[in-house]
């Protein structure tokens, strides 16, 4: 009975024991949870107020000019610094006073506990069930009461041994919570004990500084009162004057030592669609033309080099007091904030210009010195991979020609610039003259600077000084009007504006029509002749490509980038094999010999009326044929339309007669003048179409480079690509679909307006090479001159 009350005492007690366990285990979770949460919120707050310690250290650098404020800042930021250390240091001993050491307890300590008493829980399950077995074996059964009774009494053996385990277990166990807790707590009150006694340390050292620093906030906060007082004065007495804008004070000094002309406010039309006016501060310096929207900003160049500008007032705009300053490449649209401010502006860009010249003069040299040596002249048949002739090349050979060693306008030796359409050198500052009238009226470029493709280049040659002087210059002498000199700019600016925009120079010959019979006999011959350069041969063997089968095959895969690529590819596969497969042989077309016909081969043109008997676009028409460019620019001057159509010839245009004609140069010229390069007769054949059916390998290849559409059809419904199929011309062909394939490439990856691919440009380089320095190439099969 005694033993009975003990283990009901004992149960009892272990009960107890373990809710108590369990509820410590609750406590000591959440402590540690907590620790955590104070420490991650600690370690944050480190990082913040790490953050505003550099936040003062930034302040202190940038009051670097002020040695009170600045050796303030850095102290005080010094010690913010050592504080955060602190921290750092009581967050790292808390982890270890409190989370390291009672998450131990917990998972060490505890788990033992549990694992303990697991093992008792289950023992005293076995010892119920041997207790319950023991007492269910009948007694006639001695065997099973034997077996029965051995298993109860070592169930109760190991009863007894669990038992006593699990009591120590409990006992060690509540020993240990004590020290443990304890220990920790201790720890972590040590460390904020030394968190405060460095705090005290820091703070003790810095407490002088700071007192001083007290005394010397005193004296600031007293002189910044007496300073506002004196401000107060200086304002009232400011205020009691009077300050009118007298524009005649301004001046502008070119030998201003800061190199600044002149500045001011200024407004500027923007270039957007808005056309939007802006206020920005201008400045003339250097030689240029800059603003800037803040005077902090860095200047934006307006115009590089005043010697290529030119200025001029501006009264036909609604605004006001404006002017306009033309450069090479744009134009600038001014408005000031009154005339007198106006003028000022212009007399200094002016000025400026003409000290530019004398300041520069030889800087067009040293340019020159610098540039690329010379690459070759145009009949040495380079084959190197620039195609394009640049530097000293083009210079010299564009001054070689009569009168091209002095400008075409004012008589300045060595001009280094010309004008592409009008085929003329030019000095520097004639040529920013010119590029004030717009291009179409001169398309300048510079010799030296610029690259040069091979036709343009011959087209140079084939004008000049003397040339274009003798159409646009013929009454100068009889007006009495003297050419203007060097320097002279502002005369400079209204000659070349009479000469080439308002024609006042040119011969007024009167221009009469020729009667209807006369012009029909005309119209006659000359489409005898043009059926006669057209007529097909049968029997004409078939031309022959300039790249072999395995070329082509490579070309066009390399262009081959999608299914419609591909189909293209496979249904104009028949191009080479057309010649050995037994059919009967497709008509082909006759072009002439050579693209550049020396003069004596020249066709005969008796049957035309002279060219003062003929209105300008008619002597345009017939020039073009006859690959006569003075002539042609004669015409121009004369008002010619550069597209003006024969309507008794199917429409043609002056660039289809030039097409018919076999010169490259004459439909250079035509283009730089602003000829229409898809411009079509009543067939519906442009200048592209006329060129494939010649079989002008260099003028298919012009056309397509200067934006022609190969995709425009004729009145049968072909167009340019059949054409060239169908006479098998392999060039043509090819330089066809590689215009087509490169234009199909560019508008699937949304390259508008981009040149394209690099193999591309290279093919239509050679091709332009060829036709301009070696067009045999693009000529190699015979041709019987009697059948013409």
């Amino acid at each position: 009975f005694k033993i009975s009350q003990l283990f009901k005492k004992c149960m009892a007690a272990l009960e107890e024991v373990e809710g108590d366990v369990a509820e410590l285990e609750l406590k000591l979770d959440k402590l540690v949870k907590l620790c955590i949460a104070m420490i991650d919120t600690g370690k944050a707050f480190c990082v913040a107020n790490k953050q505003f310690m550099n936040g003062i250290r930034d302040l202190a650098q940038y009051s670097s000019n002020d040695a009170v404020v600045e050796t303030s800042l850095t102290k005080f930021s010094d010690s913010l610094q050592e504080m955060i250390n602190f921290h750092t240091i009581l967050f790292d001993q808390t982890q270890r006073s409190i989370k390291a050491q009672l998450q131990n307890f917990v998972k060490e300590d505890l788990r033992k506990f549990k694992d303990a008493k697991k093992q008792f829980e289950k023992v005293s399950e076995e010892k119920e069930n041997a207790l319950v077995k023991n007492a269910q074996v009948q007694r006639n059964k001695q065997h099973e009461v034997e077996e029965a009774t051995n298993i109860l009494t070592a169930t109760r053996k190991c009863f007894r041994h669990i038992a006593l385990d699990y009591v120590l277990q409990i006992n060690v166990l509540q020993s240990k919570r004590r020290s443990e807790i304890l220990k920790s707590m201790l720890s972590f009150m040590y460390a904020h004990l030394a968190f405060f006694h460095q705090g005290y340390d820091l703070f003790s050292e810095l407490g002088p500084y700071m007192k001083d620093l007290g005394a010397q906030l005193d004296r600031l906060v007293v002189d910044a009162a007496k300073e506002k007082r004196e401000m107060e004065q200086k304002h009232s007495t400011i205020q009691q004057k009077d300050f009118s804008s007298d524009d005649s004070k301004l001046e502008y000094n070119v030998d201003a030592a800061n190199g600044i002309v002149m500045e001011g406010y200024l407004f500027k039309r923007a270039s957007n669609a808005f056309k939007t006016w802006n206020r920005r501060w201008f400045s003339i310096q250097n030689n240029q033309l800059v603003y800037q929207k803040k005077f902090k900003d860095n200047p934006t160049v307006v115009v590089e080099d005043l010697r290529l500008c030119t200025v001029k007032h501006c009264e036909d705009i609604e605004r006001r007091f404006c002017f306009e300053v033309v450069s090479p490449t744009k134009s600038c649209m001014l408005q000031a904030d009154s005339e007198k401010l106006r003028q000022a502006w212009i007399k200094a860009v002016q000025t400026s210009i003409a000290t530019a010249y004398r300041e520069k003069g030889d800087e067009s040299e040293k340019l020159d010195k610098k540039s690329s040596p010379s690459t070759g002249s145009l009949d040495s048949g380079s084959e190197s991979k620039e195609k394009l002739l640049k530097g000293e090349s083009a210079l010299q050979r564009v001054q070689c020609i009569p009168g091209n060693a002095s400008c075409c306008d004012c008589g300045l030796a060595d001009p280094r610039w010309a004008s592409i359409n009008l085929g003329i050198t030019l000095c520097i500052e004639c040529s920013g003259i010119h590029r004030s009238l717009g291009v179409h009226f001169s398309k300048v470029r510079s010799l030296t600077l610029d690259t040069w493709e091979p036709e343009l280049l011959k087209l140079m040659c084939e004008l000049g000084n003397d040339v274009i002087n003798r159409v646009y210059e013929a009454n100068v002498e009889k007006m009495g009007i003297k050419k203007p000199q060097p320097g002279q700019r502002q005369e400079k600016e209204a000659y070349i504006r009479a000469k080439y925009v308002e024609r006042k120079f040119v011969d007024k010959y009167s221009i009469s029509l020729s009667p209807p019979e006369q012009q029909k006999k005309f119209v006659s011959k000359s489409s005898e002749e043009k059926r006669l350069m057209i007529a097909v041969n049968s029997d004409e063997a078939r031309r022959e490509s300039l790249f072999c089968p395995d070329e082509l095959d490579s070309l066009f895969s390399y262009f081959d980038t999608s299914s419609k690529l591909r189909s293209i590819k496979s249904n104009d596969s028949g191009i080479q094999q057309s010649s050995d497969d037994g059919r009967e042989s497709l008509p082909s077309t006759v072009s002439a010999n050579s693209l550049y016909e020396p003069e004596g081969e020249r066709q005969d043109s008796s049957v035309f009326l002279d060219s003062k008997h003929l209105n300008p676009g008619l002597q345009l028409y017939r020039a073009s044929y006859e690959k006569n460019l003075p002539k042609m620019a004669e015409a121009l001057a004369h008002g010619a339309d550069v597209n003006w159509a024969n309507s008794e010839e199917n429409k043609a245009t002056p660039l289809i007669q030039a097409v018919l004609g076999g010169s490259l140069v004459t439909c250079e010229f035509l283009l730089q003048n602003g000829a229409n390069v898809n411009q079509r007769d009543v067939q519906g054949r442009g200048p592209l179409h006329h060129a494939t059916v010649l079989g002008h390998t260099g003028q298919v290849c012009l056309f397509l480079k200067r934006g022609a559409n190969q995709h425009a059809t004729d009145e049968e419904g072909k167009d340019p690509l059949s054409i060239a199929v169908e006479a098998a011309n392999a060039d043509i062909v090819t330089l066809l679909r590689l215009a087509r394939m490169n234009e199909e490439m560019r508008e699937s990856e949304g390259l508008y307006g981009q040149p394209g691919d690099e193999t591309y440009q290279d093919i239509f380089r050679d091709f332009s090479q060829m036709a301009s320095n070696n067009p045999e190439k693009l000529n190699r099969f015979q041709q019987d001159s009697q059948k013409f």
